[in-house]
């Protein structure tokens, strides 16, 4: 992945009981900066941080528009989306140089 390449992505808690759906232009930043709690807010409240699924786009803007778009899905369509790709619900950050989330319960 190019250092910067747009994307959506979704990110779920670690037992999967909380999905977040975002949008930027850096990955591999982004994850980092849920990781290391340096946002507030719903992602750092429910501990969301492991990738399950992410699509790259040629401009932010387009990034914007499926990120807009799968918001406003049901819960079930956004575990579709994921299961299609990732049937395991892998963290895929560990795919782009990430090392994986450590869980706690």
């Amino acid at each position: 992945m190019r250092e910067r390449q747009p994307c959506v992505y979704i990110l779920a808690s670690g037992f999967y009981s909380t999905l977040y759906v975002g949008v930027t232009s850096t990955l591999v930043g982004r994850v980092m900066q849920h990781r290391e709690v340096r946002f507030g807010g719903f992602t750092t409240e429910y501990a969301v941080t492991r990738v399950a699924w992410y699509a790259t786009a040629d401009t932010i803007d387009d990034a914007i528009a499926p990120e807009k778009r799968i918001t406003r899905w049901r819960r079930d369509w956004k575990i579709e989306l994921i299961e299609r790709d990732n049937p395991r619900w892998d963290d895929l950050a560990t795919g782009l140089g990430l090392p994986p989330v450590r869980e706690s319960r």
